[in-house]
């Protein structure tokens, strides 16, 4: 049951951040929530019987599980570190990370080569748990996605105070807390690991349960922490999409009346097509030769009343904030890695 909610709930991340895969320029944590949904997805009971019969039943898919986990940890760590990152050092290819991947890889293979099994098992640790391969076979995986965690968590709470946007601050928080839950789960892991060795059965299932709520904990931490960022965006991006249509309408009927005696300053047709792209740009030019029209003709001021003078300067603190909005964007352009 808690395999099913956590691959419902990293499935509705993908979900989240689908929508904004055409303007995100990085696509590392799309790749990593996919290919952590499908991992999850395949430890499923029903997934992994029907799956393994047609791999002929030889638990495959407990290794192409385990294998799709440590690569969209690693991709989900870059993508995290280099969003959280101020001086872009993470922005330069990581040879050493994809080494450690790819030896990781190469030992969880190995390692279950060597374990002895008889027919599919949906509970593959508890039923040969006690076998050394098994239990290095559960320390590769573990103490890799333990180490990637707790690099990425500190970063997190290294530089979330370093976030312009008040929604990064809470997801890189999230977030850190998350690889906090998931660390302790690593530990966790590797305590069932020697206690299964041990032959120590009873023990090793009161440690289960604590891990089972850590699991949900990590799950929950993380996603909600990474869906955060996209859900926000879209949220603004209508809100802010909605404030601009009030404006222009606005500002149009200021413009139409100050520069209609004035045609030399116009550069805005008035029948033209607005895009959402390039509201703004029209409200800074028409904010400009609104300005311009006064300048030239002062007279023109009396024309206004309050309500005109208040559209006014809305327009101008709506594009003061956009401007600074922009260049903190280009402060903090990982900010919109996630």
């Amino acid at each position: 049951m808690i395999q099913v909610a956590a691959a419902i709930l990293i499935w509705l991340l993908v979900i989240c951040l689908l929508p904004g895969i055409r303007v995100r320029r990085d696509q590392s944590v799309l790749t990593a929530a996919i290919t952590i949904s499908v991992a999850l997805t395949l430890n499923i009971d029903q997934v992994y019987v029907g799956v393994d019969s047609l791999l002929g039943g030889r638990n495959f898919v407990d290794l192409a599980a385990n294998v799709a986990m440590v690569v969209g940890i690693y991709f989900l760590s870059r993508a995290i570190i280099r969003a959280a990152t101020p001086d872009g050092t993470a922005e330069k290819r990581d040879g050493g990370g994809m080494i450690l991947l790819a030896g990781v890889i190469v030992g969880l293979a190995a390692s279950f080569s060597a374990i002895v099994t008889q027919g599919s098992s949906t509970r593959f640790m508890a039923d040969y748990g006690d076998q050394w391969p098994a239990a290095f076979y559960s320390s590769v995986q573990f103490l890799y996605i333990g180490f990637v965690v707790s690099v990425t968590g500190i970063t997190c709470f290294r530089f979330r105070g370093d976030m312009f946007r008040p929604y990064f601050r809470a997801s890189f928080t999230l977030i850190g807390v998350g690889c906090a839950f998931a660390v302790f789960l690593v530990i966790l892991v590797l305590v069932m690991d020697v206690l299964h060795l041990q032959g120590r059965l009873n023990a090793m299932r009161s440690v289960s349960t604590i891990y089972d709520a850590a699991f949900v904990a990590a799950m929950v931490f993380l996603c909600v922490g990474l869906a955060i960022p996209p859900v926000a965006r879209r949220v603004l991006r209508r809100k802010q999409s909605a404030t601009e249509v009030e404006l222009v309408s606005d500002l149009t009927r200021i413009w139409e009346k100050t520069t209609k005696k004035r045609q030399d300053v116009r550069l805005v047709r008035g029948t033209e097509m607005i895009t959402q792209q390039d509201r703004a740009q029209r409200l800074h030019r028409m904010l400009v030769e609104v300005q311009d029209a006064l300048l030239i003709e002062p007279g023109l001021g009396s024309s206004l009343d309050i309500h005109d003078l208040k559209v006014l300067n809305a327009v101008e603190n709506y594009l003061a904030g956009a401007f600074v909005r922009q260049g903190s964007v280009r402060r903090r352009k990982g900010e919109r890695a996630i």
